[in-house]
């Protein structure tokens, strides 16, 4: 035991336990690891349970202790990679290696694994979702060394943010450097894609937390924090023939191109929703991209659906259209896997885009439509 714990402090690079005359006890630093060793026990013998494993959850304790570590990174490497050979490529191990370690996997867990197909062999969806527990289970001894290194005052991993399209990025871009100049040392990855991909990736583990427009429908697998609803407006270039009349109807809309959000996202639904009792406007182009509305506003008599924090803040050349109320109104927050413990930097980072929309709500009265949530 006394090696086994040496090995493990050499490890993580961090005394664990206090050592005294009637035995060793854990100190701060083994307090801090224990709560994250805790949950990738329970976690990982969840994963199990719900993978379907003999014996249900006494069934996963005993394959829970059976299983290695060259094993678990070996699905983990295929679910994300799609295939053996691009598995062991980014492993580094021989082909050999890999098969080896997944058939023994496959027989600890007593189920099949992955099948053939003329493409190859691939996980099958059982395999992909187990491995994609399995990884976030991994995530917590991770994380747990991140925070006894940051307790020591040492370098972190970086913090992966998923950024939702237009409303996520710009109110990261808009906390970014104060965040930075009080965590100076830490490193921040920013992922953009569109809101279903980054719900994906939420969910795979692959960012940490999104930041944007919270998801339409309630998911038990996630949590959100809601900050503050910002409803839709429709925007077009200043000058539009639209935009200095008073009055416009929906017979109006419809009678100009339209730039939409991709199927799935709120920005699309909106759309749907504004022009479900009548013609559908004509919205060849779909984007959220603002690199790219924003010239195909400016150089066109289109159309578009922006949030109020959206545009008060990227609406440079841009004018709201006299439209509305429209609905359903899209609340601006955070998401995150359900039951995630963050680490210290996660909950300052979340912590300070909380603070961050709260001043804008104080400081700037004259957006009106930005109210808490």
């Amino acid at each position: 035991m006394t090696q086994s714990l040496s090995k493990l402090e050499q490890l993580v690079g961090a005394k664990l336990v206090e050592r005294r005359a009637s035995g060793s006890y854990l100190n701060a630093n083994g307090d801090l690891f224990y709560r994250r060793v805790v949950r990738f026990l329970t976690q990982f013998e969840r994963a199990l349970t719900q993978f379907g494993v003999e014996g249900g959850a006494a069934g996963a304790k005993g394959v829970a202790a059976r299983l290695l570590r060259s094993q678990v990174r070996a699905l983990i490497a295929i679910v994300e990679q799609g295939s053996f050979p691009l598995a062991a490529q980014a492993l580094n191990l021989s082909p050999a290696t890999l098969q080896r370690a997944a058939r023994d996997l496959e027989s600890n867990v007593r189920k099949s694994l992955f099948y053939r197909t003329a493409a190859g062999t691939i996980p099958t969806p059982d395999g992909i979702e187990l491995g994609r527990r399995l990884k976030l289970c991994l995530q917590e001894i991770d994380w747990g060394v991140q925070e006894l290194a940051a307790a020591q005052g040492g370098t972190t991993a970086p913090i992966v943010v998923g950024a939702m399209p237009l409303g996520g990025s710009v109110l990261l871009a808009s906390m970014l450097e104060d965040f930075m100049a009080r965590a100076p040392n830490a490193q921040v990855v920013i992922r953009n894609e569109s809101a279903v991909e980054m719900v994906k990736s939420l969910r795979a583990g692959d960012v940490d937390f999104v930041v944007g427009l919270l998801p339409r429908e309630d998911a038990d697998d996630l949590d959100t924090l809601a900050l503050a609803h910002t409803p839709y407006s429709i925007v077009a270039r200043k000058g539009h023939p639209l935009a200095c009349r008073d009055h416009v109807t929906l017979e109006d809309l419809g009678h100009h191109d339209w730039l939409i959000g991709a199927p799935g996202s709120s920005r699309r639904a909106c759309f749907d929703h504004l022009f479900a009792s009548g013609r559908p406007a004509h919205a060849p182009i779909a984007t959220s991209a603002l690199a790219v509305i924003r010239p195909l506003l400016s150089g066109s008599d289109r159309l578009t659906l922006m949030t109020s924090y959206e545009l008060h803040h990227e609406g440079q050349g841009l004018a709201a259209i006299a439209y509305g109320p429209i609905s359903p109104v899209p609340v601006i927050g955070v998401t995150t896997r359900a039951n995630w413990l963050p680490t210290r930097l996660h909950a300052d980072f979340i912590d300070m885009i909380r603070d961050h929309v709260e001043n804008e709500l104080t400081a700037r009265p004259r957006i009106a439509e930005l109210e808490p949530a």
